[in-house]
């Protein structure tokens, strides 16, 4: 009976004038107005870009690129001075990333320009200006001053 129903209502939306059919089967005119949770279309802020260096940061490694690839495949925008593959230390495989530094600024912008978004190794890799190291914090923890420290002179162990 349901199923009568439902090809009764198909047949008359296709019948129907125009986009009677479209607006039937879109679920964003009938989701949007019950849907219990307001919709919002705000974007998450871009991340903002680092300043232009001759240090460039790549990402989207395959595990099989080498240093000796990443040197062959940057060097055919500008002079690379040094190429690196950050790799993991138990299994040797790149983790990823690694960085490319040429030797002018200019070279640096061609090889953004030439090889961010192109394949390597079959994997789409990302390049950028790579931002500057930040300097370590001092680590977190939650021990009140003094713990397993002496530091109370009046105090006397019994």
């Amino acid at each position: 009976m349901a199923m009568r129903a439902t090809m009764s209502a198909l047949a008359a939306a296709a019948a129907a004038p125009r986009g009677g059919l479209l607006r039937l089967l879109s679920t964003t005119s009938t989701l949007s107005s019950s849907f219990p949770f307001p919709q919002t279309t705000q974007q998450t802020p871009a991340r903002e870009q680092a300043e232009p260096s001759t240090n460039l940061f790549v990402s989207g490694l395959s595990k099989r690129t080498t240093t000796e690839g990443l040197q062959e495949a940057f060097s055919k925008f500008g002079e690379v001075v040094q190429a690196k593959v950050v790799t993991d230390r138990t299994s040797g495989y790149s983790k990823g990333f690694g960085f490319v530094r040429y030797g002018t600024l200019e070279d640096a912008a061609e090889g953004i320009k030439g090889m961010d978004g192109q394949f390597l190794d079959g994997w789409v890799i990302f390049a950028e200006y790579a931002r500057p190291k930040q300097p370590p914090s001092q680590p977190q923890n939650n021990m009140g001053p003094g713990y397993g420290n002496y530091t109370n002179p009046n105090h006397r162990w019994q």
